[in-house]
């Protein structure tokens, strides 16, 4: 083979190299939040507050007015948890928000991947515990209903 032709090759594989090693260090393109699924943290049953900061604060925001970290990255918009009284004439609609955190009633935004269907996490966490799940859904959806705006 002569030098040449040596030369050549050689000088294509540094640019595919160097091509190559600018592609790799260059960030994709990507939306301005990424929601990253983790698996689920084990809270108090006891602490609606707990259970409400660990699991609904990234979307609901830690006040529950739907402006949490990754609120900007979901399709729909998380719902404002603090006007469900005054948008049901006063009253808590604590019948509903239960049905909704167990994942029996169909909503939209909480049919989608993008928010979990809590009773079904809540039941695999306790391992089948049916009064833990009802323990869980009844202080989460008290600690939702205390944050009411009068």
């Amino acid at each position: 083979m002569s030098t040449r032709r040596l030369l050549w090759i050689l000088a294509v594989v540094v640019v595919f190299a160097l091509a190559l090693a600018a592609q790799t260090a260059q960030p994709a393109a990507s939306p301005t939040t990424v929601i990253k699924h983790v698996p689920i943290k084990n809270t108090s049953a006891a602490s609606g507050q707990e259970m409400f900061s660990t699991y609904c604060a990234v979307c609901h925001g830690k006040d529950g007015k739907g402006n949490g970290p990754a609120a900007d990255a979901l399709k729909a918009a998380p719902s404002n948890l603090t006007t469900l009284s005054s948008k049901n004439g006063g009253k808590y609609p604590s019948m509903k928000v239960a049905s909704i955190i167990r994942g029996d009633d169909a909503v939209p935004a909480h049919g989608s991947k993008e928010m979990p269907v809590w009773g079904k996490l809540f039941y695999s966490m306790s391992e089948g515990h049916e009064a833990e799940v009802l323990q869980r859904v009844a202080n989460l959806n008290h600690y939702v209903e205390s944050l009411q705006t009068k």
